[in-house]
């Protein structure tokens, strides 16, 4: 659409640079800090396709994407394990990772293992064999997932000044290497 738009306006010829960051990404800023990741994942409740959402996006540091696309069979729960094979585009087309590197195992430990076990007794069926799909069983749209993340960012207070949810879900991914670099004494793993 807009390669289309540029062409009828006669700027065939328009090159557009990826833009590099300003600044680097800022803890409570840009990317939750634990007592905020917290204050989320206790918000979503007793909502547990919500809170199973949220600690696998805080714990493994998987793209909404791969989130969205990820499937039942590509989890060894019992050897704790969650296997990236494919992701859901913004149009809810299954493909492959992003890149190569994005087709990957990721370990997870007995609580996330616990907590992906009850939602999968209660998680609805369907011929996508997703994760975290919608009520009738097929892949989720990424604004379906964010609705229910902002509610609990609203909920426990993680706002920004205008009172809107301040995270999106890739923060999540952000929170997890994050985590993985700091000190024990820095709230890092």
């Amino acid at each position: 659409i807009i390669k289309t738009t540029l062409f009828r306006q006669g700027l065939d010829n328009l090159t557009i640079a990826k833009a590099k960051r300003v600044r680097p990404l800022e803890i409570g800023v840009d990317i939750p800090t634990p007592a905020e990741v917290k204050r989320i994942i206790a918000a979503a409740g007793d909502d547990l396709k919500l809170s199973t959402l949220l600690r696998v996006a805080t714990l493994t540091g998987l793209r909404a994407s791969e989130l969205l696309g990820l499937r039942w069979r590509d989890n060894n729960l019992k050897a704790g394990e969650i296997r990236v094979r494919q992701r859901s585009d913004r149009y809810r087309t299954i493909g492959a990772p992003k890149s190569a590197a994005g087709v990957r195992t990721i370990p997870i430990g007995p609580d996330l293992v616990l907590a992906l076990t009850k939602w999968k007794l209660a998680c609805p069926k369907g011929e996508a064999d997703a994760v975290f799909p919608t009520r009738s069983g097929i892949v989720q749209h990424y604004q379906n997932a964010m609705r229910g993340v902002n509610a609990a960012m609203v909920k426990a207070g993680v706002v920004d000044k205008a009172g809107d949810p301040k995270y999106g879900l890739h923060a999540f991914r952000h929170f997890f290497a994050s985590w993985c670099l700091n000190r024990k004494a820095d709230s890092g793993r």
